[in-house]
This record gives structure tokens, C-alpha cells and sequence, in this order.
């Protein structure tokens, strides 16, 4: 099932390669995956605000999302919108054009397409202590 646009806009899905030439262009990369997800590794300069908690029940939607990427962002701010294999981006770019986010587009392939095309990501550093 699709998520519905009640804008009419359509959610624009940019491959990964497309999706590096707008950050290198001024977007800013917004990736809507679990604090674990991104801890593990991310996009370097990315924005977490996660779009989806897991919880014992299953995944559950951020009730906070808009709200804390309102906190964090401008309305008028150029967004890519990453995940790990580009669903939940869908919906957290389909939630933003809804709130008039008009610059914002979804990163198809997620952070697993970044990582296979070899593009840059900031990982943890390994922990050197025994």
C-alpha cells in the first residue's frame, strides 16, 4: 500500500548516485532509521530523526517525527530522505510534502545502495580499550 500525498505532490525517489550530487549541491541528508541503525553507521553529516521505533510489539511510527524535524529543520530546506533500503523513507518523505516540505525527495536503494556504491559514510570508531 502507498502512502497518500493530500498535497497532490508526488514523492520524488532519487537514486544514490543522483542523491550524492544534491548533497554535494547544498541538500542535507536526512535519515529516518532507529538510533541503532545509525549508529552503526551513517551518511557522513546526517540528521537522525527516526521515522520508526522498534519496540517489543514491532515497528511503531515516531509520534515526535514532524515535530522534532520541525525543531530541526525549515520548511524550505533541500532534504534527502534515506532509511536502510529506502520503505521507510518513502513514507517519512511522503509525511514531509504533507507538511509542505516542498524540497524534499527519497533516497531509493537506502543506506545499503550508499554502502554497495562505496560512497563515503561515518562509522564508530573501533573501541581501542581491552
Amino acid at each position: 500500500m502507498e502512502p497518500k500525498l493530500s498535497s497532490g505532490a508526488e514523492v520524488v525517489t532519487v537514486d544514490v548516485h543522483a542523491a550524492k550530487v544534491l548533497l554535494h549541491s547544498g541538500y542535507r541528508y536526512l535519515d529516518v532509521r532507529t538510533e541503532e541503525e545509525f549508529e552503526k553507521g551513517h551518511v557522513v553529516d546526517a540528521l537522525n530523526i527516526p521515522y520508526m521505533f522498534i519496540t517489543p510489539e514491532g515497528k511503531v511510527k515516531n509520534p515526535k517525527f514532524m515535530e522534532h524535524v520541525l525543531s530541526a529543520c525549515n520548511k524550505e530546506d533541500r532534504l534527502v530522505v534515506g532509511c536502510q533500503s529506502g520503505v521507510r523513507s518513502v513514507y517519512a518523505t511522503t509525511d514531509l510534502l504533507n507538511a509542505d516540505f516542498k524540497n524534499a525527495c527519497n533516497m531509493g536503494g537506502g543506506y545499503i545502495e550508499w554502502v554497495k556504491n562505496g560512497f563515503a559514510v561515518k562509522k564508530p570508531e573501533p573501541d581501542t580499550e581491552l
